[in-house]
């Protein structure tokens, strides 16, 4: 379970959030929902520890871990894979050595086997030392992925990461995360502004809207919403 607690955020003169509220359950799939400046991306990486609030707390499996512009557990030791929406892949690293640098980390034993054994769940695993410019979309979605699942996180966050891919590959990629989610239990937040994306994958929807929750609940309670933006918003 995630919460986060009356929440006030801002960044310089820009309110993001004043007394925020929502709770995410956990093993399921919740899609943040919203355009461009709703605060989709800012509630991921409050939960990362990547941004502080300045009042409220953040709570993760009952543990708080930022309360009251205070980091209590630092965004390292919350165990948390975080897939930007640029993928954050390091040019100059092969895929070997951008999903072996987390294990390092963590000293892992038999690295190599470790990232084999991922990338053949992904079916590119002969693409093992290739650099990101040689791969396609797709291959560096799965890679984004492959690196932050292998650290075996218990919640996954993931920052529009299917934006640039065309509708096909989209797709196929999205039946990857809902197989993802299933086979390593996962708690995932999904950040889009596509409420098409978020009905083939989402388990629970929230709408966002200029920093407040317009409407929260399944696929179904979202589709029949009777809340004036999101019938609105739902129509484009």
């Amino acid at each position: 379970m995630i919460e986060l607690n009356n929440i006030t955020h801002n960044y310089k003169d820009k309110v993001v959030f004043t007394d925020f509220s929502l709770k995410v359950e956990a093993s399921k799939l919740t899609c943040l929902l919203g355009d461009s400046g709703s605060g989709k991306t800012t509630i991921l990486r409050l939960i990362a520890g990547l941004e502080i609030p300045k009042k409220g707390n953040v709570v993760i499996d009952n543990k708080t871990v930022t309360s009251d512009n205070n980091i209590e557990t630092e965004a390292n030791k919350r165990n948390i894979g975080y897939i930007f929406q640029d993928l954050a892949l390091w040019p100059h690293l092969t895929v070997y050595k951008n999903i072996a640098f987390g294990l390092q980390e963590q000293k892992t034993e038999n690295i190599k086997q470790t990232i084999i054994e991922i990338l053949t769940q992904f079916g590119i695993e002969e693409h093992i030392n290739k650099y990101p410019h040689q791969l396609s979309g797709g291959q560096k979605q799965l890679v984004a992925i492959a690196r932050s699942l292998v650290l075996k996180p218990q919640l996954l966050l993931m920052d529009e990461p299917l934006s640039n891919l065309d509708v096909k590959l989209k797709r196929k990629l999205l039946e990857h995360i809902k197989t993802i989610k299933q086979q390593y239990d996962l708690t995932i937040i999904y950040v889009t502004h596509d409420h098409r994306e978020a009905f083939e994958i989402a388990d629970n929807i929230v709408v966002l809207n200029n920093g407040r929750i317009e409407d929260s609940g399944s696929v179904e309670h979202i589709k029949n919403s009777k809340n004036e933006y999101v019938k609105y918003f739902l129509e484009y």
